[in-house]
């Protein structure tokens, strides 16, 4: 399994209509094959901060879809970046 987990950082006055922009990059992941969970989410703490959480069957599945990334008006949005992909070997459920 793989996780795909960081953050953005973008114009607080911005962020809502950056997410709003993301409705369909989310849709898409979601729809794609291999997508586990795809989500981008505003912070509770820092309003120039979205979270960004998404869970992959293979690096294979994440690949396919990395070049659905931001558009260009999205990417100049973009202040700040750190993500990072992680393989993950175990998982356990905790519900």
């Amino acid at each position: 399994m793989i996780i795909v987990s960081g953050f953005l950082k973008v114009d607080p006055d911005e962020r809502a209509s950056y997410l709003e922009g993301c409705r369909q990059v989310v849709q898409a992941a979601r729809a794609s094959d291999g997508c586990i969970d795809f989500h981008l989410s505003a912070d509770p703490l820092e309003a120039d901060r979205i979270n960004i959480f998404e869970q992959w069957e293979s690096t294979e599945a994440v690949e396919a879809f990395r070049g659905s990334g931001p558009s260009d008006d999205q990417q100049a949005a973009i202040l700040d970046a750190k993500v990072s992909q992680h393989e993950v070997a175990a998982s356990t459920s905790l519900t």
